[in-house]
């Protein structure tokens, strides 16, 4: 364990003790803050100042992202430094000042928006950590390039929003070189982050698609860290992301995270898709929470989607320049009888700008009443990315743009106002306080805050409302024409919601936002603005950081270790108690004692889930049969298969006893009658099981039914994975319904549902075995059990509890082991069936030495 030292470089920078408090359990369900975020002149080190005389314990949150809110610019004058400035725009920034400076204390890590030189790298990490708490990440200009524009923007950032490289020229092919930048740009960020964490109080918050494969580095070097992941993009549907060679190594990366957020309930329900697909893992929610269950450790699962600052708004809306933008608009537009509709999109192939651009078209066309009086005005942000699908958008954006303005526009008036160059804060503020409907035609975005800058913006204030010529009591209005794909749309019921590639659809919106009744505008105004405002940033990283800070909470008491290599790294966290099956410590018990009971499961133990030729193997039988020729053993395979079956596999074991379905059957040795645990059944029940499963399995393609003496048996483990688990929950529910008032158990498993008689559990054939060698006078001194499932914990707990009886000899060793590390009342494991095997075989061998060494 990395001591607390590593948040000395920090204490050092502020001259300040460590301090780690507790977050408070209250939500603000509102942020405002008087004037922007920040106020950073040249002289950043008078604005950003650390408290050191202050006594309040904070919590520490290490906020993680690929590019620090910072601005950085050369110095104008002939001597060499930087001048640093935070950046309000950014969303890490306004996420701090949410958090609240009194409460809790952010250091970023990320990297800087310019290149820095290796000879001032020193001096710029000094300056920032000093003075913003931020720690820069430095990369090699070649190495940024195949991480951010090579693998993040040509095949993740694609993949994600849902394109597919069917060809070179749609998205870029994987190529293991950029995936290579990409992992080793994620290790450069876990090594600056060890030189700044305390790992056994800080939170770590990493954001976004860069840094998808982080949370493994930090898992591996600190077990225990209290990581939380975002993810600000869409997260595809199953079929789009099973395309993705590394697939598996993202998906175990991000469940190395603690709790990984997403804006929208259909991002989550593919990332959970994606996990039981894949990996064969399944979620389930208690009281209100998704959890993943992956090795032990519960991953959770947030959705909530970010918001915007409501006093870095309200700041800017308060601004003598946005009132001065606003007059000139009004006299541009309003004044001359023109209706403003207004986008603000970034430059990129899924923005949906042509998309808009052929609605507003068509709108003219069917509306020519409209022509001269309704006005686009299309804000066009900087691309982000670079490449040739940057330049084709531009390229039919602006002939759209022309052809539009050539057919419709006459003098004095343009249809389509296309603006390119970057625009102020203000400025965009004011279009948004003029502008009586707000068009996001995006064919995929992750969140998209436009929307809610436009709701908070016609809200306006007094000093607007009397440039607008309002009165300060007359309501509000606004409308919102946006896509079903952008992650912000659910939010928004109020607004007219279009599927962007539908032109038609899209023109007849614009068209109803302008005919709608001023009454029903103010109505889904009042609602997009009681939403919009409640739920800003600040509420949304507190929601965030409660629900890390309550998934983390059991750390400190559970046991972990690392398995894996490379990205295939896991945490394993288990009781303290917990540990594996030693030969050594079993071989040696074994030689001690004279008196032993050993009970194995079969499917899963000594053969592998998802082996095609179930029966056991001739070394299976081998073991067995060493096993059983020593008089002082009593061994027995426990299992749910059919007696028929099992008495046909294991027929050349004359000594071994057999607990089939459960332990319904019993037989103690080969040529001794079978005989029940449970009084004789009575299976009529059949009759009205068997319709109800037969009606599921003509409905679940995959799926089959076993019928047993007893039981009756639906597996789905050849059918899709997210139907059959569907299905089998219908089924489950179904049948607890008709069975109601018959003497059976409806429980599920791995890829089944099952009815058996109430009362029987595999529990019930270690309790027979031990009471039967009590009776003759031989309480086992030597007891061991293994088993892989959900139905084997019914023979640890039976094994557990006898400890303390008589049944079980004072002193005897005792060792319930399960198969894989995992929860398990078991308190020793194996890791799969191969040591299972190779274990059986060490005591075979032990018992032959012991029978030869006793006949000579």
């Amino acid at each position: 364990m990395v001591s607390r030292s590593y948040s000395n470089l920090l204490e050092l920078a502020s001259g300040e003790p460590p301090s780690f408090g507790r977050m408070s359990g209250r939500i603000p369900r509102i942020m405002r803050v008087s004037g922007l975020i920040s106020e950073v002149g040249s002289d950043s080190s008078e604005s950003v100042h650390l408290d050191s005389s202050s006594s309040v314990q904070k919590d520490r949150f290490i906020i993680v992202a690929n590019q620090l809110p910072i601005r950085a610019q050369r110095k104008s004058d002939s001597s060499k430094g930087w001048l640093f400035s935070w950046d309000e725009t950014s969303l890490l920034l306004q996420l701090k000042d949410g958090l609240g400076d009194d409460e809790i204390e952010v250091i970023y890590v990320g990297c800087l928006k310019e290149e820095i030189q290796p000879n001032e790298q020193d001096e710029v990490s000094q300056i920032l950590l000093e003075s913003f708490r931020c720690v820069p990440t430095f990369l090699p200009p070649d190495l940024f390039s195949k991480y951010y524009h090579g693998f993040c923007k040509q095949q993740l950032w694609p993949l994600f929003h849902y394109m597919l490289p069917l060809s070179p020229d749609l998205g870029g092919r994987f190529n293991r070189s950029l995936w290579q930048a990409y992992v080793s740009v994620n290790k450069i960020f876990a090594d600056r982050i060890m030189e700044v964490i305390n790992p056994e109080d800080d939170f770590v918050w990493v954001h976004d698609y860069h840094l998808m494969v982080l949370p493994t580095f930090l898992r591996k070097r600190f077990n225990r860290v209290k990581l939380g992941f975002f993810l600000h993009s869409p997260f595809p549907s199953s079929e789009i992301y099973k395309t993705l060679p590394i697939r598996e190594e993202i998906l175990r990366a991000l469940l190395n995270a603690d709790l990984i957020g997403f804006h929208t309930f259909d991002y989550a329900r593919h990332f959970l898709s994606c996990c039981s697909r894949m990996l064969g893992l399944s979620y389930e929610s208690k009281r209100g929470y998704i959890g993943v269950e992956y090795y032990g450790r519960t991953v959770g699962i947030k959705i909530l989607p970010v918001g915007i600052h409501m006093g870095q708004l309200e700041h800017v809306l308060s601004l003598k320049e946005t009132e001065t933008k606003v007059a000139e608009l009004m006299k541009q537009y309003t004044d001359q009888g023109r209706i403003m509709l207004l986008g603000v999109d970034d430059m990129d192939i899924f923005k949906g700008i042509s998309l808009k651009l052929l609605a507003m078209e068509q709108l003219l066309q069917q509306n020519p009443e409209l022509q001269g009086k309704v006005v686009l005005v299309q804000i066009a942000n900087p691309a982000r990315g670079r490449g040739k699908d940057v330049k084709e958008v531009q390229a039919e954006t602006y002939s759209t743009v022309k052809r539009i303005n050539e057919t419709f526009g006459k003098p004095g008036y343009e249809p389509v106002v296309f603006i390119s160059e970057p625009l102020k804060f203000y400025e965009r503020m004011a279009y948004y306080v003029v502008a009586e409907c707000c068009l996001v035609t995006a064919v995929r975005d992750g969140m998209n805050l436009i929307p809610y800058e436009y709701v908070i913006s016609r809200q306006g204030n007094e000093k607007l409302d009397k440039v607008l010529g309002l009165k300060s009591s007359t309501p509000k209005n606004s409308m919102l024409v946006v896509s079903e794909f952008i992650g912000c749309s659910p939010s928004l019921s109020g607004a007219i919601r279009v599927n962007p590639w539908n032109v038609d659809a899209v023109s007849d919106a614009m068209n109803s936002a302008l005919e709608m009744a001023v009454p029903e505008k103010q109505l889904r105004h009042e609602k997009h603005y009681k939403y919009v405002s409640t739920h800003d940033v600040g509420y949304w990283a507190r929601s965030f950081l409660m629900d890390l800070e309550r998934t983390c909470r059991d750390h400190v008491r559970t046991r972990c270790w690392g398995i894996g290599f490379g990205l295939g790294f896991r945490v394993v966290a288990l009781g303290p108690s917990f540990k594996k099956l030693l030969m050594e410590n079993i071989v040696s018990a074994y030689r001690r004692t004279t008196r032993r009971a050993i009970l194995l499961d079969y499917d899963g133990t000594l053969i592998p889930q998802c082996s095609i030729d179930k029966s056991p193997s001739s070394k299976c039988i081998s073991i067995l049969t060493s096993l059983c020729r020593d008089k002082n053993n009593m061994v027995f395979i426990v299992s749910a298969r059919s007696r028929e079956k099992l008495a046909e596999w294991f027929s050349p074991c004359e000594k071994l006893g057999i607990g089939a379905e459960h332990g319904y059957f019993l037989r103690m040795e080969r040529d001794i009658e079978w005989e029940t645990c449970l009084p004789v059944a009575d299976c009529s029940w059949k009759q009205i099981a068997e319709p109800v499963m037969r009606l599921y399995t003509e409905a679940t393609d995959g799926s089959t039914i076993e019928d047993k003496e007893t039981t009756l048996l639906w597996c789905y483990e050849d059918a899709d994975p997210d139907f059959g688990s569907c299905q089998a929950k219908e089924l489950l529910d179904h049948l607890e319904s008709v069975l109601a008032n018959e003497p059976v158990t409806v429980k599920s498993g791995q890829n089944i549902v099952e009815v058996k008689p109430q009362g029987l559990s595999k529990g019930l054939v270690a309790t027979r075995l031990l009471s039967t060698m009590q009776d003759k006078g031989v309480a086992p001194d030597f007891v061991l059990c293994i088993g892989d499932d959900r139905s084997d914990e019914d023979m640890f707990e039976v094994i557990s509890s006898a400890t303390s009886g008589p049944s079980i000899a004072a002193g005897a060793e005792v060792f319930a082991c399960t198969v894989g590390k995992k929860p398990s009342k078991a308190k020793y494991y194996l890791d799969d069936t191969v040591e299972i095997v190779r274990l059986m075989q060490g005591l075979a061998a032990v018992s032959d030495q012991l029978v030869t060494s006793a006949t000579q």
